[in-house]
C-alpha cells in the first residue's frame, strides 16, 4: 500500500486551459458572427421603431374615438407644427393634436380642451395620409369618424422608415384603426 501513495504522489499533473491559439480561434469566429449579427439587428431594431409608431398612431386613434364618446363632442385629431394649432401643410411626422371640438370648426380655439400634443416622429419614421386623413380625422359623439362637412371618413396612414417595409394604419368605416403589414420598401 505504501507503494502505491507514492507512485500517485509522482505522477505528473497536467494543467487544463485553452492556449493563446485556441483563444485567438475563438476571438477570430465571435467577430465574424458579430459582423454578421449586427446588420439583422439594426434591422430589427428599426423595424420595432416603426411597428411601435404604428401601434401609437392606432392607439391615439383609438383614444380620440372613444374621448369623443365620453365627452359628447367631435374630438378631433390633426397635424400640427407648433403643438398649438392645427396645419394642413406637410406630413404627420412633424406631430399632432387631439382635441375637444366643440364647435365644429376644425381649429383649436381658446376655450376647447386639448387632450393630447404629440411632437416629432423621431427615428427617421415620416407618415402620411390619403386624402380623407392627408390633414385630420375627426370623431362625432357616436364613435363614427366623419369629415367636419359631415361626410363618412375612412382613410389610410402609411409609415415609412428608410431600408423597412411600410406598414399602414388603416381607418375603417366603424371609427376603428388597425394596422396592415405590406411589401412595399420605403426609400
Amino acid at each position: 500500500m505504501a507503494a502505491k501513495r507514492v507512485t500517485s504522489r509522482c505522477q505528473r499533473r497536467t494543467e487544463r486551459g485553452f492556449t493563446l491559439v485556441e483563444i485567438m480561434i475563438a476571438l477570430v469566429i465571435f467577430a465574424l458572427l458579430l459582423s454578421a449579427a449586427l446588420p439583422a439587428y439594426r434591422d430589427w431594431i428599426a423595424a420595432q421603431q416603426l411597428a411601435n409608431h404604428a401601434h401609437f398612431i392606432a392607439d391615439t386613434l383609438d383614444l380620440a374615438r372613444s374621448e369623443a364618446i365620453k365627452h359628447g363632442y367631435r374630438v378631433n385629431l390633426c397635424k400640427t407644427r407648433d403643438g398649438r394649432q392645427c396645419t394642413d401643410d406637410g406630413g404627420w411626422e412633424q406631430g399632432w393634436l387631439l382635441f375637444v371640438d366643440e364647435n365644429h370648426s376644425g381649429q383649436v380655439d381658446d376655450d376647447e380642451i386639448v387632450l393630447h400634443s404629440e411632437g416629432p416622429a423621431r427615428d427617421g419614421i415620416t407618415m402620411h395620409g390619403n386624402r380623407p386623413v392627408e390633414d385630420y380625422v375627426s370623431y362625432t359623439s357616436l364613435g363614427h369618424a366623419r369629415l367636419l362637412s359631415g361626410a363618412l371618413q375612412m382613410g389610410t396612414f402609411v409609415l415609412c422608415k428608410s431600408g423597412q417595409n411600410a406598414l399602414k394604419v388603416v381607418l375603417a368605416n366603424s371609427g376603428r384603426a388597425r394596422i396592415d403589414k405590406t411589401t412595399d420598401r420605403c426609400a
